[in-house]
């Protein structure tokens, strides 16, 4: 890795952590939509987890651990839950 790659891993890094710093509302979310968990495809997903800190970042398919804004109503309707997966659970295995 050159200078200039590692320069903007820095970057964006920081651009990450300062997403997932925030206390504000999401953009987008408002209140004809929800988060739904277990639905975000690879890479595709809303924000950060416990494992990494931005959207976007998703390493599996329908990770129960990551989530979506979808319209209300549709979540039970993609197969997904609306609340979050309890820490007490294993985590699914890696991708391969």
């Amino acid at each position: 890795m050159n200078k200039r790659q590692a320069a903007i891993a820095a970057a964006l890094a920081g651009v990450c952590a300062a997403a997932a710093a925030q206390d504000a509302p999401m953009p987008g979310n408002n209140a004809d939509q929800e988060r739904c968990y277990g639905v975000a495809k690879i890479g595709q997903n809303d924000c950060g987890t416990a494992t990494h800190g931005c959207a976007g970042l998703a390493r599996i398919d329908n990770d129960p651990a990551e989530w979506k804004l979808v319209p209300k109503g549709s979540c039970e309707k993609a197969g997904g839950k609306l609340g979050a997966p309890s820490t007490d659970a294993p985590a699914p295995p890696p991708a391969r």
